[in-house]
């Protein structure tokens, strides 16, 4: 099916633009959006008499998304999850939990313009890609921990996941009589 874009979408093509797409995807998403219109006289003579009012609109929204832009590139969130010893979550972080922590801060930004392929399954420090506007996209550091405590070692660059940063204790230190009571002789009561 051939649409008129009505704003620029990624991987597809720009304002104005007729491009060819999938039945299903202008059916289903464009068409339903308001992203497209249907490529036909009648629709292309229409999007010639909005086309002033549809750039101003665009023009609008990506000066909008660029000063929230501003504000939020490069910045650090630090959300608090249990983990394991490992560094592994006992769950994971999606993009809900990722607005709850912009929300938290006084940011707006909806579900669909965090781009995270896969949640998040371990702490440590994750870049996440957030696409303000079709234009405008943006990078900002989730700093997954365990604590408040350990967020702040973590942006110093502290590695957690050994044993040594979670309880204090070196690992490399250790050695086997560190494990075993001396003054056991191996056997139990019963077996005596």
């Amino acid at each position: 099916m051939d649409v008129i874009l009505l704003e620029r979408i990624a991987k597809l093509g720009q304002m104005g633009e007729t491009v060819k797409v999938r039945d299903g995807f202008a059916r289903n998403f464009l068409l339903p959006q308001g992203k497209a219109l249907r490529a036909n006289e009648a629709n292309k003579k229409r999007f010639e008499a909005e086309r002033a009012t549809l750039e101003a609109r665009n023009l609008e929204r990506k000066s909008e998304a660029e000063s929230v832009a501003e504000k939020l590139d490069g910045k650090s969130f630090v959300i608090v999850r249990s983990a394991g010893e490992t560094g592994q979550l006992y769950g994971s972080v999606a993009a809900r939990d990722i607005i709850e922590a912009l929300e938290a801060e006084g940011f707006n930004v909806g579900r669909n313009q965090v781009e995270l392929n896969t949640p998040i399954k371990a702490i440590g420090l994750h870049k996440v890609v957030l696409h303000l506007h079709a234009e405008v996209a943006i990078s900002i550091e989730l700093n997954v921990a365990r604590s408040a405590d350990e967020a702040e070692r973590q942006a110093k660059g502290e590695s957690l996941t050994s044993a040594d940063a979670i309880y204090g204790v070196d690992e490399d230190a250790l050695t086997a009589a560190d494990f075993f009571d001396p003054e056991a002789d191996g056997m139990d009561e019963d077996e005596a």
